[in-house]
């Protein structure tokens, strides 16, 4: 798509208030594909105050109202969504195949799933002589990131017009055609005026002007913890809500009994998918002793066949950092099976896929997140001693466990400290909770779960 020069204000595009552009960046050539404005406080402000004028009457609206806003926004997204996978494959660098199956089908199922929820969900309730309300909380400030970026925009986007909230969007300066596109199918999906807004920009300017902005009343951002952590203290400071879903470090648990050369071959898939910019992606792979260089051989196999099976990673920031997490792994002393810090290709932002075995718990690739296609494989003795390393990280967003016996491996992850447990290799459900324990987060995204994070509650005394 042909980026446009303005921002996506009350309903119009209009002009940045300031003259600065960042240019948007093929990964996977290096060359620019378009530039779009670097909207500032002034024009977050605009925004702001265009979501709080038209916030009265987005709320007042019924839910069968936002619930057929909703399902002509999917609507639009499924018309568009060769598009879609075009314009995240140009700016992400994701092979279009995956942009296809994930980056454009994911976000139109969750845009439909709203769309059910608004028509479905009780928005009041009757407790003992009292009327319990779910009311808007009112205008959002939606900071998404660049690794799943249209996902990431409806899954906030979504519910909170669902809940009868309006939004400023800000996206990532990595990816914001697709932003963009989104704003295009808000408007012709017959979204009100004001209602959601659009900012494009970069997070220490126009994110950080939108998180401190007096008149947004819930931030929901997804990124990292460090940021997230920025953002809690501002709006702890102005004492409003917030939305967080940060890092990962997530375990993928193989226990003795289960069927290894499977879970091996999911395993790895799943860390190389979307060129391991996953932040749920199972990045430590726990396997018994008696199995462990079984293990190992079967992930080097199995890495080798996505050499030229992923795309790039977003930007030449994201492959310096990657690069520089492989050197530090070997040079703290874990075995690198396969890849290494080398670029397999002379242009693009390239990562070769890795896998390092002899990973000790306390080792720094078993400890932070890399976000680039980098496995580390954990021997452990028993199921407490696995237990102990699965939850012996800050973060707890995801993980997996598998075994033969389904009831083992479900008593395994009750036990797990993260928000969401892959069972034997368990489909993605739009519908289910998706959010961390400890430094992973704060509060839910998608399903009910994910729309009450824009629900505030009242009661009447009767």
């Amino acid at each position: 798509m042909k980026a446009h020069d303005g921002l996506y204000i009350d309903g119009a595009w209009r002009p940045a208030a300031g003259a600065d552009a960042i240019d948007v960046v093929n990964p996977a050539d290096e060359q620019v594909i378009g530039r779009v404005p670097a909207g500032g406080a002034a024009d977050v402000d605009a925004a702001v105050r265009a979501a709080r004028a038209a916030l009265p009457g987005w709320a007042a609206t019924s839910p069968a109202e936002r619930a057929a806003r909703l399902a002509a926004l999917r609507d639009v997204l499924v018309a568009r969504k060769d598009e879609i996978a075009e314009t995240v494959t140009a700016e992400l660098g994701s092979p279009l195949p995956f942009s296809q199956a994930v980056h454009a089908a994911v976000p139109i199922a969750v845009a439909g799933s709203y769309a059910e929820l608004a028509a479905a969900h009780s928005f009041e309730e009757k407790v003992g002589n009292s009327t319990v309300l779910a009311e808007p909380v009112g205008v959002v400030g939606a900071i998404t990131p660049w690794n799943y970026p249209l996902h990431q925009i409806v899954a906030k986007v979504a519910p909170a017009l669902a809940a009868g909230c309006t939004v400023v969007l800000k996206p990532a300066e990595d990816t914001p055609l697709t932003a963009q596109l989104f704003a295009e199918a808000v408007h012709e999906a017959g979204v009100p005026a004001g209602v959601f807004n659009l900012v494009t920009g970069l997070g220490p300017v126009a994110g950080q002007a939108l998180a401190e902005h007096p008149d947004v009343d819930l931030v929901s951002f997804t990124g990292s913890t460090a940021v997230g952590r920025q953002i809690g203290a501002v709006a702890g400071a102005a004492v409003k809500r917030v939305a967080l879903e940060l890092g990962g470090k997530s375990a993928n648990v193989i226990l003795p009994s289960a069927d290894l050369a499977r879970a091996v071959n999911v395993g790895v898939a799943n860390v190389m998918s979307n060129s391991g910019q996953t932040c749920s992606a199972w990045t430590r792979m726990l396997v018994h002793r008696d199995r462990y260089d079984e293990a190992v051989e079967l992930a080097r196999t199995a890495a080798a066949k996505y050499g030229d099976r992923i795309g790039p990673v977003v930007s030449a920031r994201q492959q310096a950092r990657v690069r520089g997490y492989i050197e530090k792994g070997v040079a703290e002393g874990a075995r690198l099976v396969t890849g290494g810090p080398e670029s397999p290709y002379e242009k693009g932002y390239f990562v070769s896929p890795t896998v390092f075995a002899d990973v000790t718990p306390e080792m720094t690739i078993a400890q932070e997140e890399i976000f680039g296609p980098v496995l580390a494989i954990l021997p452990y003795d028993d199921e407490d001693d696995a237990l102990r390393i699965a939850n012996g990280t800050v973060y707890g967003l995801a993980g997996a466990v598998w075994a033969a016996d389904e009831a083992e491996a479900v008593a395994f992850a009750r036990r797990m400290d993260t928000g969401q447990v892959d069972i034997n290799g368990g489909r993605f459900n739009p519908l289910a909770p998706f959010g961390g324990y400890k430094q992973s987060g704060v509060g839910r995204e998608l399903g009910t779960h994910g729309l009450a994070e824009y629900l505030q509650t009242k009661s009447l005394q009767f």
